[in-house]
């Protein structure tokens, strides 16, 4: 069983910057595709960007392409998303997840484990 614990999240004006991690235990990590997903009030969770176990393949969602990046340390288990230029819409509930995969997938459907979410604010 594989646990997720993400971190980082806060209160930011629009414009500013934070970086989430996502730390994984119980499981060999760094074969693990890794992907964040963001889930604001009332609304379906959505795909923001993965990256495959390797670390060569990345993808992102459209509205967050040029601001966001995501990258991961295999040595530390870790994963994390460097959101730039925020904007009130960024705001939500940020999930990390891992799946048994190379090619980093960008539905939800296809992670197998998740963490418990970190609460991104964004304020104008």
């Amino acid at each position: 069983q594989v646990q997720l614990v993400e971190s980082g999240g806060g209160v930011v004006q629009a414009g500013g910057s934070l970086r989430l991690s996502c730390v994984a235990s119980g499981g060999a990590s760094s074969r693990f595709s890794m992907g964040w997903f963001l889930q604001a009030p009332g609304k379906a969770r959505v795909f923001v960007s993965s990256i495959s176990w390797s670390g060569i393949k990345s993808y992102y969602v459209d509205s967050v392409k040029g601001r966001f990046t995501i990258s991961r340390d295999n040595a530390n288990n870790a994963v994390f998303l460097q959101m730039n230029n925020l904007k009130p819409e960024d705001t939500a509930v940020y999930y990390c997840a891992a799946d048994y995969s190379d090619y980093g997938p960008t539905s939800a459907y296809e992670y197998d484990y998740w963490g418990q979410g970190t609460q991104v604010t964004v304020s104008s």
